[in-house]
């Protein structure tokens, strides 16, 4: 039976979607099927830019540190940047362009203005080693990278990169001191005209075969994600106001995810500009500091991994700071605890959410919200309105019925274009009639509550940063003496699961478990580093296949790991 709350989401949404509603839908064939889309949504991402940048120019939109800078002066930036690339770097319609660095406005300003001038903009990985970005850059064939210091430094161990124009930007300067440079190159010339089916960005995945995808978007599908969010936004401040719950903050949020990340791109940066919300950047994530900066700044959500929201909750000096303005403590990547939930809800004054998206979905699936949260705090929530179909399917591609166990499938027209350059990868990735194949495990319930239970991808999820076992266990085997490796996800309290891993090695006491981190330490980011190395003495079991038993592996490790901790 459907909950009061969802009794009520569904009629909000039904009113701002309906014929003549502000985000009416229309009709649009992708997979030989109809599927819904909002019609209200610019275009093109140039054009949302430009409708609200204009809508809220005087505005105040990033906050960094001591800097504060409105939408208008952002937009003015961002097309400045355009001008430059198009007239001095010489970046024509569809070139890749890609920005290696942390948070801050001048990765901001970048991003808009590559879109700006008919670039597709590449997120780069900020964590990665220098093997990891050459491996994307060469993917996806990017000409041009933005880089901060520290992330230059990586990319110039690259050998034979010369064909990569490397810029360097001071992100730890203000806008125009670190962009000047940029900006020195702009001469106002014609910008290309930009259509919806464009690509415009590409995110990267670690995926099971353990080499990163790019996944490529087009400027509708991400402009589409991006009002999928704010229909969500609009249904719950409507349910609010009903009930007589009003505010004249205006509406700010943490910038304490990395942007490179799908979540901190489409629902926490981008859908900003449609709500005027301010975001308040944090170059590193640190709990005193976020709730400080959410008592001085006056935010009123909040969105991190799971791992955030917990650190802030048991943090010992969190009554030192008045995070009443917080309506909502969103998590995302990962599922929480249910005693984070329920804590959550009993000891801040915030309500816990949660979303389950996707790289390859622009963020958008489900979403669990409030008290139907704190009733199902087990559960990733129902599909998310209005464009989200959500299916549990078998491998043959059946639909399965309530509570039958299968591969969580995702169709709507926020769902990425393709894997750069892989058309099998993309075939792969789809259904013939279109759903997104996640490769998680899971079911609905009889109300249309996401259930996850397993991965079906050989995938560690630390954090909400995606780790290929294959890749980490590839990185293991390119030390001489590893002979046989398995790497698989340990609990842990902090990140949910983290990586681990057991090694044969070609000659006994040749190394230690040590030396092997240290090793991986120089080839991959230190997130995919595992937090255990065993050292086995006899080759690692195998199935009747000959692969290894990782199955039985994982149970003997995890087991040994839950011993130690009693």
């Amino acid at each position: 039976m459907r909950t009061e709350l969802d009794q009520q989401m569904d009629a909000v949404m039904a009113t701002l979607t309906a014929e003549g509603g502000p985000l009416a839908l229309g009709q649009v064939e992708r997979f030989g099927r109809t599927l819904p889309y909002i019609a209200a949504a610019p275009p093109t991402l140039p054009a949302y830019f430009a409708h609200f940048c204009t809508q809220h120019r005087d505005v105040e939109f990033l906050v960094a540190g001591e800097e504060r800078l409105t939408y208008g002066q952002v937009h003015d930036a961002a097309t400045r940047v355009a001008h430059a690339l198009a007239d001095g770097y010489g970046i024509a319609k569809g070139d890749r362009v890609g920005i290696a660095a942390r948070n801050s406005p001048s990765w901001i300003v970048l991003y808009m203005g590559t879109l700006m001038a008919g670039g597709v903009v590449c997120l780069l990985n900020g964590w990665w080693q220098a093997e990891e970005f050459e491996g994307a850059i060469r993917d996806v064939g990017v000409s041009l990278v933005f880089a901060d210091p520290p992330r230059t430094k990586r990319l110039a161990a690259i050998p034979g990169l010369g064909d990569v124009r490397v810029e360097t930007f001071d992100d730890l300067q203000p806008l125009e001191a670190a962009l000047d440079p940029v900006f020195a190159r702009a001469k106002g010339g014609d910008l290309p005209e930009i259509a919806r089916d464009d690509h415009a960005t590409i995110l990267f995945t670690s995926g099971s075969t353990g080499v990163s995808k790019g996944a490529a978007s087009t400027h509708f599908q991400v402009t589409q994600g991006v009002f999928n969010y704010l229909a969500s936004a609009l249904m719950m401040l409507g349910i609010s106001q009903a009930a007589g719950v009003t505010s004249t903050l205006q509406p700010a949020t943490l910038l304490n995810v990395p942007l490179f990340h799908v979540t901190a791109e489409v629902p926490v940066f981008l859908q900003s500009m449609a709500i005027a919300r301010k975001l308040v950047l944090m170059p590193k994530w640190d709990a005193e500091e976020a709730m400080r900066l959410i008592d001085k700044e006056k935010v009123t959500y909040f969105v991190g991994v799971p791992l955030m929201s917990f650190e802030m909750l048991t943090h010992p000096n969190r009554a030192r700071y008045d995070l009443s303005t917080v309506t909502d403590i969103a998590a995302g990547g990962a599922p929480r605890p249910v005693e984070h939930v329920r804590r959550i809800d009993a000891e801040m004054e915030g309500a816990p959410l949660i979303g389950y998206g996707l790289t390859e979905t622009n963020g958008v699936g489900t979403g669990n919200w409030r008290g139907n949260y704190l009733a199902k705090p087990n559960s990733a929530g129902r599909a998310s309105m209005p464009l989200v179909d959500l299916a549990i399917l078998d491998d043959d591609g059946r639909t399965l019925g309530a509570g039958e166990r299968g591969e969580v499938c995702i169709r709507s027209v926020c769902c990425f274009q393709e894997y750069w350059g892989r058309p099998d990868a993309t075939a792969d990735a789809f259904t013939a009639d279109g759903y997104f194949r996640t490769g998680d495990l899971g079911y609905l319930d009889a109300e249309g509550y996401l259930f996850i239970v397993d991965r079906k991808k050989d995938i560690i999820i630390r954090g909400g940063e995606n780790i290929s076992c294959q890749e980490v266990e590839a990185a293991l085997y390119e030390h001489p003496e590893v002979a046989e490796a398995a790497v698989f996800g340990l609990p842990d309290e902090r990140y949910g699961e983290v990586p681990g891993a057991v090694v044969h090695l070609a000659h006994a006491g040749a190394v230690e478990a040590e030396d092997l981190v240290n090793f991986l330490a120089q080839h991959i980011a230190a997130f995919k580093v595992p937090h255990r190395i065993w050292i086995a003495a006899d080759p690692l079991p195998r199935l009747g296949t000959e692969k290894i038993d990782k199955v039985s592996l994982r149970k003997i490790y995890r087991d040994r790991v839950g011993a130690e901790a009693v």
